[in-house]
């Protein structure tokens, strides 16, 4: 009896993911390059295979030019249906439309990710975790801010995003709908650099909220004739300039510091 009960809530949990996969399917806003296959129930002759214009078009037998650009597929398909029946054409037309290939709404992921390159959105709720995770995620080398760019309501569109709060909360409202057209970018991390009498001397990726104390850690730290209380830090000011100072082991650790550690007076 249990195994019989487990086995029908398991054919239930299945269709219900098959019937959202469906649902993500038909919620698919069609774009130029779209390559589609139209049928219409019970008439052959008005199967086509065709692709998606630059201006969203497609020309279709009896009816000719008809916009579906924008539209999911289930609205498309309910447009051509439409027209044939109020152009006398099908008295009661059931229009079938196929995604053959997707090329249109395509978002591009660029800059310090894995897998850069321009990927379909597939339904209307793809969100910028959903697309990093496409693009096999931020490098090392990555920074944790990632540029979200396009068009929204016919205006450029600009946002900044925090990568790890994407994945840390259970919801976060920065993790929004991608459009067709929009471009996220990750740029590399900013580095601090460490020379001197440090045992790893280079360039070092800045995580958050790094002190000099962590920044010479990464280093290695000093070497045997260095010492970590005669450190040297060259940073710009406000107007770029390069200024040196005796850094605190507490202080914050900036963009394109150099640390120098110096020998011991001893």
């Amino acid at each position: 009896m249990i195994k019989t009960l487990i086995r029908a809530l398991s054919l239930l949990a299945a269709f219900f993911a098959l019937s959202a996969f469906a649902q993500d399917k038909l919620d698919y806003p069609l774009g130029a390059g779209d390559a589609l296959r139209i049928q219409v129930f019970q008439n052959p002759d008005l199967t086509i295979e065709t692709r998606v214009s630059e201006n969203g078009s497609i020309t279709y037998p009896l009816i000719g030019a008809i916009n579906l650009g924008g539209l999911s597929i289930a609205v498309a398909e309910k447009k051509i249906a439409t027209a044939l029946k109020n152009g006398g054409f099908v008295q009661d037309p059931q229009v079938n439309i196929v995604l053959t290939q997707v090329r249109g709404n395509q978002v591009a992921v660029l800059g310090q990710v894995n897998r850069p390159g321009r990927f379909p959105l597939e339904t209307f709720n793809t969100r910028v975790s959903d697309m990093l995770a496409a693009a096999g995620g931020a490098t090392t080398g990555g920074d944790d801010i990632v540029i979200v760019t396009g068009q929204r309501n016919g205006k450029a569109f600009r946002k900044e995003i925090d990568i790890p709060a994407l994945y840390l909360g259970d919801k976060n409202e920065a993790d929004i709908i991608l459009s067709g057209g929009d471009t996220i970018y990750v740029h590399r991390a900013p580095v601090f650099y460490i020379y001197g009498e440090a045992q790893r001397p280079g360039a070092y990726r800045i995580e958050r909220g790094m002190t000099v104390m962590q920044a010479l850690a990464q280093g290695g730290g000093p070497t045997a004739r260095g010492s970590e209380m005669r450190l040297r830090l060259h940073r710009k000011n406000a107007s770029g300039v390069v200024e040196q100072v005796s850094p605190e082991m507490t202080d914050a650790v900036q963009p394109n510091d150099v640390i120098y550690v110096r020998e011991s007076i001893f």
